[in-house]
């Protein structure tokens, strides 16, 4: 008869993904993890598989839950310049509030590990797809409205506004000064009109 697992899998997910957040991928040891997540090897490795098969389960988990969360105003049947503008408020708060800038998740794992991780590609791969197309739809109401300008493809300033968005991420994690992230996000958002 198999033993019943004693713990919860979305906590130790979380666990999992604050070491992976705080460390990167490869910094990240499984005593690390395990030590985090409070179970033990065995746990892990029957549950997960390996550290690799543990790591992309944190980042389907942070699309499901963190990115959703984020991304719920640009998702929004009505979401239009306003809900792009909040997006980036939020952002801004997020990464200059953190007392040591972890940035952001996904962006770490796309500088750390995309070029040579085919399984880990796919999965950040995944959430800039999702974000490019909320970007896009808000972007396409935007415009129908009358608030931003025709000059540019929007899909191109959806691209644009991810590359923002990874960009503020990465510039956070060595000045998290809000004036400086505000005034990122203020040139970009000038780029619309």
């Amino acid at each position: 008869m198999a033993r019943r697992k004693e713990f919860d899998r979305e906590y130790v997910l979380e666990r999992a993904m604050d070491v992976f957040w705080h460390k990167g991928y490869e910094a990240t040891s499984v005593q690390d993890l395990v030590g985090h997540m409070g179970i033990s090897r065995g746990s892990l490795y029957d549950t997960f598989g390996d550290k690799h098969s543990l790591f992309i389960a944190v980042l389907d988990r942070y699309r499901e839950a963190t990115a959703s969360k984020m991304l719920q105003g640009l998702e929004s049947p009505d979401a239009s310049l306003d809900a792009i503008r909040q997006f980036f408020k939020m952002i801004v708060v997020a990464l200059s509030s953190q007392e040591i800038c972890k940035g952001c998740l996904v962006v770490n794992s796309m500088v750390e590990l995309a070029g040579h991780d085919p399984q880990a590609a796919r999965s950040l791969r995944a959430h800039l797809s999702r974000m490019e197309r909320a970007f896009y739809r808000a972007l396409r109401r935007a415009r129908s409205q009358g608030e931003i300008s025709d000059r540019h493809d929007l899909h191109a300033l959806a691209q644009f506004l991810i590359g923002t968005t990874s960009g503020l991420s990465v510039v956070a994690k060595t000045s998290p000064n809000p004036q400086v992230l505000q005034n990122m996000v203020d040139v970009a958002l000038s780029s619309l009109q």
